[in-house]
């Protein structure tokens, strides 16, 4: 038992406009159940926003908050809580109080995207990080000098990020066990029926690849290989080799499993990618295109158009 769970530990998490409501509630309830558990109120936490003033979730709910990002009491770790948007009313405001934070030396966390707010404030600078899989390109296209992982969760020195939803419950548990140990640990879990207490080296399971589950590892080996070499995308004769098959063995790999050939696959990745990057950045749709391996602006209009049945001016014109 470190010195932390003698004195106990107090949070602060920063709601900002359409936050995940998930990502909030699996994180305090991680804490909550903690102390149930122990009996005792070994782990407090308050809520931010902007102004003060009440902050709609994602989901339509608006919530009620403690206090102003300016009065926030001391806390052990400050969370941003994002959602759908990193743009809300009082944005600069919480930059500037993000920033003044980590010039103190205070420790930072971020729930689903909430890193890409501790990055625009300049506070992974240097750190190792994560970030839901859906904003991770818009992210590393953004942030290039900073490290995002796409694991389940990162602690690195006194930076706190996590991918949201359940990997909440992931970081939280971490933080849990570093107080008391594994078996606080396992009781909590299976009070959320928590199958598996993920570690930050599990990889998030992400869009086109989460029907990989229980699948050949030679063929998550070539899907993770795609998946880091979409604006440059590898031959089948090096993706094969790679994996130590031949050519031909790779295409039955992907019938037998996926239903569908290497290439197909291949180009649904780079397209998937193109799309996120069209609704999460400000890059010219010829970046985009450059980004994701195509060489042609029009064929990679024809190939996104005959993907998802429009063209990819069209995202920008869509709001999410």
């Amino acid at each position: 038992m470190n010195d932390a769970a003698v004195q106990g530990q107090q949070f602060a998490f920063l709601l900002v406009d359409r936050f995940s409501m998930f990502s909030l509630a699996a994180a305090i309830d991680t804490f909550r159940s903690a102390n149930r558990l122990m009996g005792r109120d070994f782990y407090r936490w308050t809520t931010v926003s902007a102004d003060g003033e009440a902050v709609m979730a994602s989901n339509g709910l608006p919530i009620k908050v403690d206090h102003a990002i300016g009065d926030v009491p001391p806390v052990d770790i400050l969370f941003v809580c994002v959602g759908l948007t990193t743009e809300f009313p009082g944005k600069n405001r919480v930059l500037a109080a993000l920033r003044a934070w980590g010039r103190q030396g205070r420790a930072l966390g971020a729930l689903a995207a909430g890193s890409l707010l501790l990055a625009e404030a300049g506070q992974l600078d240097g750190h190792r990080c994560t970030i839901h899989w859906e904003n991770r390109a818009g992210f590393r296209e953004r942030f290039p000098e900073i490290e995002c992982t796409g694991n389940v969760y990162e602690i690195d020195r006194k930076r706190y990020t996590c991918a949201g939803v359940s990997t909440s419950i992931d970081l939280m548990l971490e933080i849990i066990r570093a107080d008391f140990g594994s078996s606080l640990v396992n009781e909590v879990a299976n009070q959320f029926q928590h199958e598996r207490i993920r570690s930050p080296v599990d990889r998030q399971r992400v869009g086109p690849e989460r029907d990989l589950a229980g699948k050949s590892e030679k063929l998550q080996k070539i899907v993770a290989l795609m998946a880091e070499k979409l604006d440059e995308p590898l031959s089948a004769a090096d993706l094969a080799r790679a994996a130590g098959l031949s050519v031909r063995q790779v295409e039955r790999l992907f019938l037998r499993h996926l239903g569908q050939t290497p290439g197909r696959y291949y180009m649904r990745l780079r397209l998937e990618r193109a799309r996120q990057l069209l609704r999460q950045t400000n890059m010219p749709i010829l970046d985009v295109a450059v980004a994701t391996g195509f060489t042609s602006h029009s064929y990679f209009a024809q190939s996104y158009r005959q993907q998802f049945g429009r063209p990819p001016s069209d995202e920008r014109r869509t709001t999410y």
